[in-house]
C-alpha cells in the first residue's frame, strides 16, 4: 500500500492561518447546519427552556476546550483529536475506536447539514415537496461538495472565509430585526408552552443536542502547526469562536421565539429559522433566510468533507484503520473523500434530522469524554491541565449523554440501538484490525 505522503501537501503549512483566519474558520464550520436545524429539534425537546439549553451548551463546550486548548499548545498537531488520543492511550484500539467515533460523528454531521440544505431549499416553494425530494437534494449537495473537493485547497479555502463573514453578518442581521420586530417578547411562551419537553432530563438532552451547534471548535485544534504563534492563538482562537457562537445563537433562539410560538416552533422543527422570518419579514424575509441557509450548509458541507477525509487520510498513514483502493485511481486522500461522502449519503437517505442530531450527539459525547479522561489518566502533567476542569467536563458530558439516552430510549430507541451497534463494531473491528496487523 502507498502511503499518503503529508509532505507534499500543500495543506500542511506552518505559520499560513492567522488567528483571524482562526476564528473564521471555527466560527464557519460551527455556524452551519447547527443552528438551522438545531432551534427546532432543541425546542422540542425542552420546551421553552429551549434558549437556556444553547447557554447551557455553549458553558460544556467551553469546559471540554480545556483539554483540546492545552494539548494543541503543549504539541501543536495537524493531527489534531487521533494525535491527541494516541499520546493519551498509545496506538491501540482505544486511539483508533476514539478516533473513528470522531470521524463518524462528522460524518453524521455532514448529513444532518446535507438534509437541512434540503429542508430549507424546499421553502423556497410554496407546494408539498415528496417524501424523497429532501434526501435528493441532501444527495446533491453532497456530491458537489466530493467535486469541489477534487478540485483542490485553494478554492474551498477561499470559500471558507468569504461564507463565514456572509454567515455571521446574515445569520446577525437576522436575529437583530427578528429581536426588534417581536418588540424583544418571547411568544414561544405562554398557553402553548407544554406542548412539548418540560422535565429536567429532556432539558439536559437538549444540551447534548444543542453542543453539536460548537463542537465545531474541535476543527481549530486539528490547525496548530499551521496557525501563527499557535502555543497563543489555538486558545485564542477557541475562546473567541466560542464567545462569537455563543452571543449568535442566543440572539437566534430569542429571535425565533419573539416572532413564533412554541407548538409553531415545533411543527417547523427542521426549518424554524425561515418559519419565524415570515410573521416578521414577510416572504422577503423567508427567502433571504433560505438563501442564508443554503449558503451556510454548502460551505459547511464543503469544509467538512475537506476536514473529515483529511482526518480518515491521516488514520490511514498512522496504520490505525483498514484501507482498501477497491481499484480506484488516485491517492489514500482521494479514495477515503469517495468513502466520506457514500457514508454521508447513505446517512441523508436513510435517516431524519431528529435521528441523526441524535447519533451525532452520541458519538461526540462519547469521544469527548474519551479525550477528557485520557488527558486527566495520562496527560494532565505533562500539558499542565486543570483536573477539575477536566473532571467538570467529563460530568457534564456523561450527565447530558444518559439524558440524551433516556429521551431517546422512550421516544425513539431505533437511535440507541443503531448508536450501540455501531460502537461496538467500531471498537471490535478496530481491535482484530490492530491484532491481526501487530
Amino acid at each position: 500500500m502507498k502511503d499518503h505522503d503529508h509532505s507534499s501537501d500543500s495543506t500542511y503549512q506552518k505559520n499560513s492561518l492567522s488567528l483571524i483566519g482562526a476564528v473564521a474558520m471555527g466560527t464557519g464550520v460551527m455556524i452551519g447546519a447547527g443552528i438551522f436545524a438545531l432551534t427546532g429539534q432543541v425546542a422540542r425537546e425542552t420546551g421553552e427552556l429551549f434558549v437556556w439549553a444553547f447557554l447551557a451548551a455553549a458553558v460544556v463546550a467551553a469546559f471540554s476546550a480545556h483539554a483540546y486548548v492545552r494539548m494543541s499548545q503543549s504539541a501543536p498537531s495537524a493531527g489534531g483529536i487521533a494525535m491527541y488520543l494516541k499520546k493519551a492511550y498509545g496506538k491501540g484500539a482505544m486511539t483508533a475506536g476514539c478516533a473513528l467515533l470522531m470521524f463518524f460523528s462528522m460524518v453524521i454531521n455532514e448529513s444532518l447539514v446535507a438534509r437541512t440544505f434540503g429542508t430549507y431549499t424546499v421553502q423556497l416553494f410554496d407546494v408539498n415537496p415528496a417524501l424523497w425530494v429532501v434526501p435528493a437534494l441532501g444527495v446533491g449537495l453532497l456530491l458537489f461538495a466530493f467535486v469541489v473537493n477534487l478540485i483542490g485547497n485553494q478554492l474551498i479555502s477561499a470559500l471558507s472565509l468569504v461564507t463565514a463573514v456572509i454567515k455571521i453578518v446574515g445569520i446577525a442581521l437576522f436575529a437583530g430585526a427578528g429581536l426588534w420586530l417581536s418588540g424583544f417578547s418571547f411568544a414561544a411562551t405562554g398557553s402553548d408552552a407544554v406542548a412539548a419537553g418540560g422535565g429536567e432530563g429532556s432539558f439536559l438532552a437538549a444540551v447534548a443536542l444543542a453542543l453539536l451547534a460548537y463542537k465545531g471548535f474541535t476543527t481549530i485544534t486539528n490547525s496548530g502547526d499551521e496557525l501563527k504563534k499557535p502555543k497563543q492563538n489555538v486558545a485564542r482562537a477557541i475562546v473567541i469562536s466560542l464567545a462569537i457562537c455563543t452571543v449568535i445563537y442566543l440572539a437566534v433562539a430569542l429571535a425565533v421565539g419573539g416572532n413564533l410560538s412554541l407548538s409553531e416552533i415545533i411543527k417547523a422543527q427542521d426549518y424554524a429559522l425561515a418559519e419565524a422570518a415570515r410573521p416578521a419579514f414577510g416572504a422577503f424575509g423567508l427567502q433571504f433566510t433560505v438563501v442564508l441557509a443554503i449558503i451556510a450548509t454548502v460551505s459547511g458541507v464543503i469544509a467538512s468533507v475537506f476536514a473529515v477525509s483529511r482526518m480518515l487520510a491521516m488514520l490511514t498513514d498512522m496504520n490505525l484503520v483498514p484501507h482498501r483502493h477497491f481499484k480506484m485511481p488516485g491517492s489514500i486522500k482521494d479514495h477515503t473523500l469517495v468513502y466520506t461522502v457514500v457514508l454521508a449519503i447513505l446517512l441523508t437517505v436513510f435517516f431524519d434530522l431528529s435521528r441523526i442530531a441524535a447519533l451525532g450527539a452520541i458519538f461526540y459525547l462519547v469521544m469527548d469524554i474519551a479525550v477528557q479522561w485520557g488527558v486527566f489518566r495520562h496527560l494532565r502533567h505533562d500539558i499542565n491541565a486543570n483536573p477539575f476542569v477536566l473532571w467538570t467536563a467529563i460530568l457534564a458530558d456523561t450527565l447530558i449523554l444518559g439524558a440524551l439516552l433516556l429521551s431517546k430510549g422512550q421516544n425513539d430507541p431505533l437511535v440507541l440501538w443503531v448508536a450501540g451497534a455501531g460502537i461496538v463494531a467500531i471498537f471490535a473491528g478496530e481491535k482484530w484490525f490492530l491484532e491481526k496487523t501487530a
